[in-house]
C-alpha cells in the first residue's frame, strides 16, 4: 500500500468513528444529534476579572509581574524520557517531605490572591496523582484564577480527561517526541504510544482547542520528523510546539544535540515558504507560526538560542515545596518548611517576595547552563515511570514496521496506521538503558528491560564468561534450502515441535582513534551513535525474514542489543541476542541484528573516517534446536 502524508493518516486515525482502546473494547464518537462539549473561548463564569493592583511581592526588580504559577504535583512518572531523566535514575523525595494536597491548595490560594491568574499542574506526571481531579476542582473555586492547565505525557489522559474537564481543566499540553511507535519506546524507555494518541484524540473530541503538543527536538533522533509534525496541523486543532533541547542534571546535554529554532524554521520554510509568523502574546515563551489554510499552528520554544527572560512571568513550586524563580536557576527556597513551621501569610509573602526580588535579568546562556548544578528535569516538572503494555502485537505487523528517515511528509505507511486503528499497536522491546563505567571512560548500552527490583532504571552490562563448546553438531547430508534438483526451497517447519529458541551473535567495528574518541565522548555531529546502532539492531532482528529470502517469519519474544567500547582496539563490540518459541531457530535474527548494528555504527561515523572495518560477525551460541546446542569457544 502506498505511503500517504502523515497528516492524512493520523487525521483518519483520530477521526475514526470506532477505534480500539487499551482494553480492546470499542470507543465510539458521539452520535449525530448528540451534543459535543465545546471549550469556552472566554474565561469561565466563575473566573472573574481582577480589580486589585498587582502584588509587589510577585514583581521583581526588573518590573516583571509573575502571574503564572507552575505546581509540580509529584516527582513520579510512568515514562523514563531520556532528555528528562538521568541515566542513573533519581532519588525520590520521601513522601512525608512532599507537599500535601492541603499545602498545595494553601499556596495556590496565596499566589492567586496576590495576582496569579494561571496555574499549570506538572510533575513528574501529574495524572498519576490519585487526587488530581479533586485538586483541579478546588482550584476552580479560586476567584481571579482564569486558566487551569496541565502538562502530561498523555498515557492516562484519555481515561481521566472527561472528569478533569468537568472539574474545570481549561488547557492541555501533551508531550510527544515522535510519530514512530518504535522510536517512541526508544526515547521514553516504555510502551504507550497508542495511549498518547488516544489522549490527543480525546482532547480534540472534548473540544479543547488548540491541543498543545510538546516535542523536544534532538539531533540524530527526531529532527527528521519536523515536517510530519507540522503536517498534522493541516486538519487538526493542534499547536505543535518544538522545544530546543535543554540541559538538566544527568541528561548529558551538548550543543551538538541541540537543533536551534532558526535551523528548524529554515527546514519548515523549505517545505512551506508561505509560513507566516503570528503576533506574540505578552509574556509568551513561544514564537508562533501558521501555514495559511491550516487549522492548527506551530510554535518554537527557544530557551537556548533566543531566550525570553525579559518577559518571563513564571514561577515554579516543586513537589517538595521549593520555590524556583527560574527554570534554569539553581537557587530555591522552601515554602514547605515555612508552612510547617507555622509561618503566617505575611511571613510567607515576605519569603516569596525576597526570592522573586533576587531573580536575575536573564539566565546564564546555554554553555554556562550546561555546566551548572540544577535538578534533573524530572524533579522540576516532567515525566518518569510505569509498566503499561499495549495490546498484543499481531503477527502481520512485524512485516510492516520500518523506521524511516523522513525526508518528506511521510513517517509510516497507511498499512501501519490501519493496524493501529484496529488495536495492532507496535510492541517493540525496550531499548537504550545506558551505563557509564565508574573507573574507565567507557559507555555501555543494553536494551534489556529494567528489573522491578532496580528503581534507578539501570541495566549495566556484566562481563561475559568465555563460551564453552557443547560438542560438534551432527553432520547434515545436504543443504537444507536446496531441493533434489538444486533449486532453492524454503524448509517446511510445519511438523517440527515448538521449543524455546535462543541465539547470540556478535560483531566488532574497528573505529580508529578519532571516531572512537568522538563516540566515547558522545560528540558526533549526527548524534548518539551507540543509541542509533542499538535501535537499528533491534529493528533489523524483527525484519530478518524480509531481508533474508528463505528465512521464516519468527515472532520474537525478546531482542537485546549491547554495545561496549573496547579502548585497547579503538573498537565497538556488539552482541545481539534473540529469543522466540517456535519450530525454527533465531540465529539469523541474531546475526542480522549484530551486522545491522555494525552497519549503522559505520554510517554514523563515515563522515569522520572511512578507515573503519566491520569484523568478526559470527554466531556465538544457539540453543533449542533439534540438532543440539552450539556454543563457540
Amino acid at each position: 500500500m502506498a505511503a500517504q502524508p502523515v497528516s492524512r493518516v493520523v487525521r483518519r486515525v483520530l477521526r475514526a468513528g470506532v477505534r480500539s482502546c487499551s482494553s480492546g473494547a470499542p470507543v465510539t464518537q458521539p452520535c449525530p444529534g448528540e451534543p459535543v462539549v465545546e471549550m469556552p473561548s472566554r474565561p469561565r463564569p466563575f473566573l472573574g476579572e481582577r480589580a486589585a493592583p498587582f502584588s509587589a511581592f510577585l514583581t521583581d526588580s526588573f518590573g516583571r509581574r509573575h502571574s503564572y504559577l507552575r505546581i509540580s504535583l509529584t516527582e513520579r512518572c510512568n515514562l523514563r524520557c531520556q532528555y528528562c531523566m538521568p541515566e542513573e535514575g533519581v532519588p525520590l523525595t520521601p513522601k512525608a517531605d512532599l507537599l500535601t494536597t492541603e499545602e498545595i491548595l494553601t499556596l495556590a490560594r496565596l499566589f492567586v490572591k496576590e495576582g496569579v491568574d494561571k496555574i499549570r499542574l506538572t510533575g513528574g506526571e501529574p495524572l498519576i496523582r490519585p487526587d488530581v481531579v479533586d485538586i483541579v476542582a478546588q482550584l476552580r473555586q479560586l476567584e481571579g484564577l482564569r486558566t487551569i492547565g496541565i502538562t502530561t505525557n498523555g498515557i492516562n489522559l484519555a481515561r481521566l480527561l472527561p472528569q478533569l474537564q468537568k472539574a474545570g481543566l481549561s488547557a492541555i499540553n501533551i508531550s510527544l517526541d515522535t510519530l514512530v511507535p518504535a522510536k517512541f519506546e526508544f526515547i521514553v524507555r516504555r510502551k504507550g504510544f497508542h495511549k498518547v494518541m488516544e489522549g490527543i484524540h480525546k482532547a480534540i473530541e472534548l473540544g479543547y482547542s488548540p491541543v498543545k503538543v510538546n516535542c523536544v527536538v534532538m539531533r540524530g533522533l527526531n529532527e527528521d520528523e519536523l515536517l510530519d509534525f507540522v503536517a498534522l496541523t493541516e486538519g487538526l486543532p493542534l499547536d505543535v510546539r518544538f522545544i530546543e533541547y535543554m540541559p538538566f542534571d544527568g541528561n548529558r546535554w551538548n550543543f551538538k544535540k541541540m537543533v536551534s529554532y532558526k535551523e528548524m524554521l529554515d527546514t519548515l520554510r523549505q517545505q512551506w515558504p508561505e509560513l507566516e509568523k503570528l503576533p506574540e502574546e505578552e509574556s509568551s515563551t513561544a514564537k508562533a507560526f501558521k501555514i495559511p489554510g491550516f487549522r492548527g499552528q506551530v510554535s518554537f520554544i527557544t530557551s537556548m538560542s533566543e531566550h525570553f527572560c525579559g518577559t518571563c512571568n513564571r514561577l515554579r513550586i516543586t513537589a517538595d515545596g521549593n520555590l524556583k524563580v527560574c527554570l534554569f536557576g539553581n537557587s530555591e527556597v522552601s515554602l514547605r518548611d515555612h508552612l510547617r513551621g507555622g509561618a503566617s501569610e505575611e511571613e510567607l509573602l515576605r519569603v516569596i517576595g525576597a526570592a522573586v526580588g533576587r531573580k536575575k535579568r536573564q539566565h546564564a546562556g546555554m554553555f554556562s547552563i550546561s555546566q551548572m548544578k540544577n535538578r534533573p528535569m524530572i524533579l522540576i516538572e516532567l515525566f518518569l515511570m510505569r509498566q503499561d503494555s499495549p495490546p498484543a502485537l499481531p503477527s502481520t505487523f512485524r512485516n510492516s514496521l520500518c523506521v524511516q528517515v523522513l525526508r518528506h511528509r511521510v513517517s509510516f505507511s497507511s498499512q501501519i496506521v490501519t493496524l493501529w486503528k484496529g488495536g495492532g499497536v507496535p510492541q517493540v522491546p525496550l531499548v537504550a538503558q545506558q551505563w557509564l563505567g565508574s573507573s574507565l571512560p567507557q559507555r555501555h548500552f543494553s536494551s534489556h528491560p529494567d528489573s522491578d527490583a532496580n528503581p534507578k532504571c539501570l541495566s549495566p552490562i556484566e562481563p561475559q564468561a568465555p563460551a564453552a563448546s557443547s560438542g560438534p553438531l551432527p553432520d547434515s547430508k545436504q543443504l537444507t534450502h536446496v531441493d533434489t534438483e538444486g533449486r532453492m526451497a524454503m524448509v517446511d517447519v510445519g511438523r517440527k515441535p515448538d521449543t524455546e529458541r535462543v541465539a547470540v551473535a556478535s560483531a566488532v567495528v574497528l573505529l580508529g582513534p578519532v571516531a572512537f574518541k568522538l563516540i566515547q565522548e558522545n560528540q558526533l555531529k549526527k548524534g548518539d551513535a551507540l543509541a542509533v546502532a542499538q535501535l537499528a539492531g533491534i529493528q533489523a532482528a524483527k525484519l530478518t525474514s524480509q531481508l533474508i529470502p528463505l528465512c521464516h517469519h519468527v515472532a520474537l519474544s525478546h531482542v537485546q542489543v549491547q554495545l561496549e567500547l573496547d579502548r585497547a582496539r579503538h573498537a565497538a563490540v556488539i552482541q545481539a541476542s534473540c529469543r522466540a518459541r517456535g519450530p525454527t531457530g533465531v540465529e539469523m535474527e541474531a546475526l542480522t541484528s549484530a551486522a545491522t548494528a555494525a552497519l549503522a555504527l559505520y554510517d554514523m561515523c563515515k563522515a569522520v573516517s572511512r578507515d573503519i572495518v566491520l569484523a568478526e560477525i559470527k554466531l556465538v551460541s544457539k540453543t533449542g534446536g533439534q540438532r543440539g546446542d552450539f556454543h563457540r569457544t
